[in-house]
Formats: structure tokens, sequence, C-alpha cells
């Protein structure tokens, strides 16, 4: 079993200095390396990891500020420890200026040591951690979290590696429910902002008044209700990104404040007497004709400019049929993983076949949200067109394929298929049953269902 105790490289070229501390560290709960020297000690850290450094100041060769040096050259975030005589510490002051976790004199108290130490650890311990998660929100909320490979949605992709590392204001398009959020979010994500914070607002789910505090903050008694200071979503955004959705319905007395903040890089809450400096990446979205508001007046045009100064059109589903099968298979694990008392465990072929033609008006939120309705409300293992029918009837014309063919060409054979399908499926997926019904030998239904998948 791997040892899970905090690792520490004690360094000086005192045998009984390093005995002193080995022993207490170990009897403190910790697994302890040592190095007699410098020179050791720097092969050890860029061939070992470790979780704190404590290393003497003055060493023959090479001494604590070389071995402080090093460590922070491997690795960035380890702490490390400096031991000095009393009279050096104007010598520890400069390694603590270099990068030193803490340093502590000869002699020293151990207790001292021990507490410092158990900072220094816990400290390295949740970086550690903090790295992890930021890992995770990346995979979450970047590029894997975008589903297609489609060639509209490699363009997506491309148009964010290249604009990612910019700090460039971002006009994010399309029709409503395409993931324009997504876009936001892998844009933060993959770029230098992505340790700050991605504060989301819908310009259309507040009145003026509260977006306007939303946004910008204020000061306690600013107006009435104002109890207490509010610090808005610039500064709550400050060193990340704020997204603004739906950007084309913010209330025109809102746009010239929003316009000053971009351009002057500052923002003032309401009541307060000075600005205060933020350093903000805007991202805006909308499924709104711009240029339209522009020339009716309804939106103003120098923000509009600078709203406008890179723009990536996110394709709707109709433009991009060849990502619906992959994005049944990631909504369907998505659901399932929400629903874990659900029966179903996939989606017949025949269903899959019948959802990639439909419209989707509402695109890839319409399209998951049916998915889950499915997966909730189907009784069976798989999902038939009859479940379809029952609990997603505005996909069907008149909910059996006889009444879509109507309005819809198809192949005879496929229009064959399906309608034996959907019989099956009325029958509560009894073949028997629905061989009769359809006057066929039970072989057949089994030898189209095969060459169905």
């Amino acid at each position: 079993m791997a040892d899970s105790r905090p690792r520490i490289l004690v360094v000086d070229d005192n045998p009984k200095m390093v005995s002193l501390l080995v022993d207490e560290l170990v009897d403190a709960g910790y697994a302890v390396d040592t190095a007699a020297g410098g020179e050791a000690a720097i092969a050890a850290v860029r061939a070992e990891a470790f979780d704190l450094v404590i290393t003497d100041l003055r060493m023959e060769k090479v001494d604590g500020l070389d071995v402080l040096k090093a460590a922070r050259a491997v690795d960035e975030a380890l702490p490390v420890m400096i031991m000095t005589a009393f009279g050096a510490v104007e010598s520890a002051v400069e390694a603590i200026r270099a990068g030193a976790y803490h340093y502590f004199t000869k002699p020293f108290k151990i207790e001292e040591v021990l507490v410092f130490v158990g900072r220094a650890v816990a400290d390295r311990r949740m970086r550690d951690e903090n790295r992890a998660l930021r890992k995770v929100a990346v995979e979450r909320h970047g590029f894997a979290s975008m589903v297609g490979r489609s060639d509209a949605m490699r363009r997506v992709y491309d148009a964010i590696e290249r604009v990612a590392p910019s700090p460039a204001t971002v006009l994010v398009r399309g029709e409503s429910g395409v993931g324009k959020e997504l876009v936001a979010r892998a844009l933060h994500f993959a770029g230098p902002r992505k340790d700050g914070a991605f504060v989301a607002v819908n310009c259309t789910a507040l009145p003026e008044p509260l977006l306007e505090s939303e946004l910008f903050g204020h000061v306690r008694g600013a107006f009435t209700g104002a109890a207490t200071v509010r610090r808005g979503l610039f500064l709550e955004a400050d060193r990340g990104t704020l997204f603004l959705d739906e950007i084309g319905d913010m209330p025109a007395g809102l746009q010239p404040k929003l316009l000053r903040v971009l351009e002057e890089g500052e923002v003032r809450p309401i009541g307060a007497d000075a600005p205060r400096k933020i350093e903000v990446r805007v991202i805006a979205a909308t499924n709104q004709d711009l240029e339209q508001r522009v020339r009716d007046g309804t939106f103003r045009a120098d923000l509009f400019y600078r709203l406008n100064v890179v723009q990536i059109a996110v394709p709707a589903l109709r433009d991009r049929v060849d990502d619906i099968p992959v994005l049944f298979e990631a909504f369907l694990a998505k659901a399932l993983a929400r629903n874990p008392a659900s029966r179903v465990t996939a989606l017949a072929p025949e269903v899959i076949r019948l959802l990639s033609r439909c419209p989707w008006p509402g695109n890839v939120r319409e399209l998951e949200n049916v998915v889950e309705r499915l997966v909730i409300l189907s009784a069976g293992a798989e999902v038939q067109l009859a479940d379809v029918e029952a609990h997603a009837a505005f996909l069907l014309a008149d909910g059996s394929p006889l009444a879509r063919a109507k309005s819809e060409l198809m192949p005879l054979k496929q229009l064959e298929r399906e309608y034996m399908a959907w019989v099956v499926a009325k029958c509560g997926g009894n073949k028997v049953k629905a061989a009769e019904i359809l006057q066929i030998d039970l072989s057949t239904i089994y030898r189209r269902g095969k060459s169905a998948q």
C-alpha cells in the first residue's frame, strides 16, 4: 500500500541536527527523507516528489538558497523552510524574499517548528487539491463539455483555441439552446484567466434597477432597501470572466454604463464616490440580430462595436445533424447518471433515426430535455417509438411512421421497417402479437430488426 503520509526532505550537513528533526517529524506522523548537503538535496527534489523541504541556510559548496531556487524551479508550489543561525537573520529574510515559506533560527523550539510544518504541509495539500479541482473544471466546462465532431463544430473549436489566450471581448452568436454559454466557459477555462471566477448573468432575468445593482454593485444606503453593501458581478469577476447572456435585451439605460466599464476598465457602484479599477474579460452572447437593433435605435452602435471585437457563431442543431447520434450518446449517459432508478439502457435504432430527422427548434437544449424525459418516463430497457409517441408526441406528426410519411418522403423499406418496429412497441414488445397484427412470420420481424441495427 502506498504511504499516504506527507513527505518531507530534511537538508543539513550537521548529522545531529538531521537526526533530531527526523525523530520529531516521524513521531508527528510524517515520512522523512534526508540529504547531507545542498548537492544531494537538489538531486533529491529533481528525482522525487515532496510536500515540504526543510534546509539549513549555511552549508558548504551548495547552500540553502541554492536548494530553494532548485526546488522552486522544479515545483513552484513546493514549500521550503529555512533554518539559520541567529546571526544570519538578514540572509534568512533574503530567502523569504526569494520564495521561502518560513525561517526559524537555531536553537529552535521543536513545538514551533512542528506548527509551521503543519501549516506548510496543509497549504501544499490544499494547493494540490485546488489544482486537481481546476483540472476537473477545465474538463467539465471546457472543450470536454462540448459534444460534436462535425465540420461546423470543428470551426467553433478552432475559433476558441485561437481566441482563448487573448483578453479581447467576444460576442457569441447563435439561436437559443445551441450552447453559447458552453462556448463562453470553454473560452474562460482555456485561457489565462482560468484560475479566476467565471460569472454569468442573464440580461433578461432582472428588471433594469436590479440588473444595474447586480452588475455594478451598490454602497449601503444608496437607495431604499440597500441595507448592505453589494459588490456587484464585475467586481466578483475581477481577474476572471463575466458572461453577459442575452446582451441584446440589455435595457437602454444601462448600455452607456456598460460601455464606460468596457472603455475605462473601472466600475462605480451605485452611490459610491469613486470608481474601482477592474480587470475583467467580458464575453457576451445573443440570439438576436444586433445589427438590426442598432439600425432600429434600440441598441447603441458604439456598444455593439465594443462587444463585437471577436465573433464566434455557434451552429444550429439542424446545421450539424452529423453530431446528433453523438449527442444522444452523451445525453443518455448524463440522464442515466441523474436518474439511477430508470430502467432505460438504450434508445432503439428507429428512435434515433426518428429523432435525427426532427427539426429541433430548441436546438441542443431541447434534444437533451427530450432524452431525459424519455429516460424518466419510458418503462422498458430500450426506448421505443411508442414511448416517443406517449411522452414526446410533438416530435411525431400524429404518432406513427405512416403519418410522417405523408409529409416526409422516405424509402418504402424504411417506412416498412419503422412501421413494423412501431407496431411491436404498441404491443408492448410482444413480437408474436405484432406478427399476428401485421400478418407476417415472426422470423420476418426478427430479421428486419437485426438489419436495422
